[in-house]
């Protein structure tokens, strides 16, 4: 068996063109634009990245894009302080405080003082709670690229056995959660889980977000089995410094109905989702009903 690799690279552009045509449309019937506010606290080379490029797809996407630079040295209050603002632009739909803060800050803190409707990186504990309970929220962006994936690859998820290796806020919990409300039998497993290993090869999803390089080997996949890997960690290869997942690409491919490759499979769904969540929120603001995307 060779598996189909899934190609989220080229999923997320056919998303981000359906979000553009929304955007417009969305801009014409209401006279705004859906409004994306990032703030990044500090110099951090790759959060300075992580920023512009999410700046960068927003404005392609037709939204107007807000960005907003604190020192590293910015007090606990002063960030609050931008985020009530923030809260109170009409103009702004989502917000996201890039993570992580500097040790000084409360990251829990800042996060529970966003605004639920306009945290469109999903994490308040409201829209948490929201998830959990089958309520209408925002829903954490690599989880929500995740499902995506799995749906546009397996369609119907029901019955299915998943699990999911990794059980933080940011991915494991909500992914769990996620696939619960596709009526998936779901067992959560992280790293001091006893049998890991006999626990994959029952699951016909697995869903790999514990960020430990090649932890999954590729004889554990179940035949047919279909693998979303989340990880992605840096390793010297004969060498050269490469990027490499949670699991054993090129074993696991043997055995699997479908992959996704590390990199070009869950990176690019995460900032597309971000996208998405947006113009969700800008809908919701609104008073409107948002079109399904995907």
């Amino acid at each position: 068996m060779t598996a189909k690799i899934i190609d989220g690279k080229a999923f997320a552009a056919g998303l981000g063109d359906r979000i553009a045509e929304t955007v417009t449309a969305f801009t014409e019937e209401t006279g705004r634009t859906p409004g994306l506010a990032v703030v990044l606290v500090g110099t951090d080379p790759a959060s300075e990245i992580y920023v512009r490029s999410k700046g960068r797809m927003a404005r392609k996407l037709g939204m107007e894009s807000f960005e907003h630079v604190l020192p590293e040295t910015a007090s606990q209050e002063e960030l609050l302080a931008l985020i009530a603002a923030l809260n109170a632009d009409d103009t702004v739909d989502g917000i996201l405080v890039q993570l992580p803060l500097p040790r000084h800050l409360d990251s829990l803190a800042v996060v529970e003082a966003i605004d639920p409707a306009k945290d469109v990186d999903g994490l308040h504990p409201v829209n948490a709670g929201y998830l959990a309970t089958g309520l209408p929220g925002l829903v954490s962006c690599t989880p929500l690229g995740c499902l995506m994936l799995l749906k546009s690859t397996l369609g119907d998820l029901s019955g299915l056995d998943a699990i999911v290796v990794g059980r933080s806020i940011l991915v494991g919990k909500p992914m769990a959660q996620l696939l619960l409300a596709e009526n998936c039998s779901v067992t959560v497993a992280h790293s001091r889980t006893r049998d890991l290993d006999y626990k994959v090869r029952q699951a016909d999803i697995v869903v790999a977000a514990v960020g430990s390089a090649e932890m999954i080997r590729g004889d554990w996949i179940k035949p047919g089995a279909t693998v979303i890997d989340v990880g992605t960690s840096r390793v010297i290869r004969d060498g050269e410094k490469r990027l490499v997942g949670d699991v054993e690409f090129a074993h696991a491919s043997e055995r699997a109905r479908a992959i996704t490759p590390v990199p070009g499979g869950v990176g690019p769904m995460t900032i597309m989702s971000l996208m998405h969540n947006t113009l969700l929120a800008a809908f919701r603001r609104s008073g409107r009903v948002a079109p399904q995307l995907w």
